[in-house]
């Protein structure tokens, strides 16, 4: 099945040390800029109606877990949307509400070429929320993986590790960009990065995002999830397969260094085409992310011939302490980029 999602371009010509000197300094941006837990979170007015008459021709494209995305006809712009709503058993929850506002308000606010264009908020007719997105045809990386797993000589030949790696400049290029105004993403996992049409990388799902002033409780949801490859949005945040050790412990004083960790699981499939962990129940999950270290991807996957600069970048992206990880998301991205320039690493 053919995935829609929305639009972005290679757009993004800011020089990557721009990004640097925001996201390393300590104060980073200004107050204005970064995005505030009372901005994001606050409830839509009831009678907030109006907006969702104008759309018609509803197809369905997809479901998550608490979400429920359509394909649906923008009358007054005369365009197709994608229009993003909450499961039927999820409207009612103040918990679920809540991270969909955040979802929505956070992308808006971002608003950077690797993030989703966002058209609209609102409530439908039944007072249920709504936003709406432009519309993209592509796969995520998840179903890239797969197909390389499978050996498909058509994706082999377009997704070599060398791409492989730059998508992933591109999604940190994005993500430095959101710890700049004080976000972090803490849900980053391959079925979350889509590659367009023209190789255009989008950063997906910033439901779980931690904003400015969020001490890591306040979206939550009751629900019981069983596969460790679907979010857990209780205690501990973040998709099991590819959470950081402080995500598995349930810490609270989640930084940057989660995105990094995360970024680090999904360049450790991308060179060994295997999850950092084995999939199975969550809680046994979690116990690997705790008692498992990874091992050189080099080791793990002989027949991928991957160089040890790729083994020290990727291991060091996954340390199991904080402080041995890259400092910043930046020095990730430079990392990587060295290595796609010069095909080497200079010596420490």
């Amino acid at each position: 099945m053919q995935m829609i999602y929305t639009d972005c371009s290679k757009l993004f010509c800011a020089p990557l040390h721009t990004v640097q000197r925001n996201a390393r300094g300590s104060a980073r941006m200004h107050d204005d800029d970064l995005i505030y837990i009372a901005e994001t979170d606050s409830d839509l007015p009831r009678h907030w109606l109006s907006g969702s008459l104008k759309y018609g021709r509803f197809r369905p494209l997809g479901e998550g877990g608490m979400s429920i995305i359509q394909r649906c006809y923008d009358k007054n712009l005369k365009r197709d949307v994608a229009y993003k709503t909450l499961r039927p058993e999820y409207r009612d929850s103040e918990q679920a509400n809540r991270r969909f506002l955040r979802e929505a308000r956070v992308t808006a606010k971002i608003s950077h070429p690797g993030t989703v264009p966002l058209y609209e908020i609102g409530r439908d007719r039944s007072g249920n929320l709504y936003f709406t997105m432009k519309l993209l045809v592509g796969r995520d990386l998840d179903q890239i993986f797969a197909k390389l797993v499978e050996e498909c000589p058509e994706t082999t030949q377009d997704f070599p590790i060398p791409r492989l790696i730059d998508i992933l400049i591109q999604v940190g290029q994005t993500v430095s960009y959101a710890h700049a105004h004080g976000v972090i993403h803490r849900d980053l996992k391959p079925a979350n990065i889509l590659i367009g049409e023209f190789g255009e990388v989008t950063v997906l799902d910033w439901g779980l995002a931690k904003v400015h002033g969020d001490e890591g409780n306040d979206v939550r949801s009751s629900a019981k999830m069983t596969d460790a490859g679907l979010t857990q949005p209780g205690k501990r945040y973040g998709t099991p397969l590819y959470m950081s050790p402080e995500q598995a412990r349930g810490d609270s004083g989640i930084d940057e260094g989660t995105d990094i960790y995360n970024i680090g699981s999904m360049f450790y499939e991308a060179l060994t085409l295997q999850p950092l962990v084995k999939r199975g129940e969550i809680e046994d999950v979690v116990a690997q992310v705790l008692l498992k270290r990874p091992e050189k991807p080099s080791r793990a996957a002989p027949q991928r011939d991957i160089p040890t600069d790729l083994d020290r970048i990727c291991l060091k992206a996954l340390a199991f302490e904080r402080k041995k990880r890259f400092k910043t998301l930046p020095d990730l991205v430079d990392s990587l980029q060295a290595y796609r320039l010069h095909g080497s690493l200079p010596a420490e």
